[in-house]
């Protein structure tokens, strides 16, 4: 599951963290929120240096 946990602290600082997306799709969340403001800094995630498998399958079935 595609999770986005947001925390404000009382300085107003926003720590964002991506939860269950794998590789550099993880930033695409972030997009806008990085539009708002500065960002100063950056951890990445074990998540992010992983890659998303993707599979295509297709398949037939006949009755003869």
């Amino acid at each position: 599951m595609k999770e986005l946990e947001i925390i404000i602290d009382k300085m107003g600082e926003i720590r964002v963290h991506v939860k269950g997306v794998k590789g550099s799709a993880c930033l695409d969340y972030t997009k806008w929120l990085e539009e708002l403001g500065h960002v100063i800094g950056r951890d990445l995630t074990e998540e992010y240096y992983e890659s998303e498998v993707k599979i295509d399958q297709s398949f037939y079935v006949s009755n003869r």
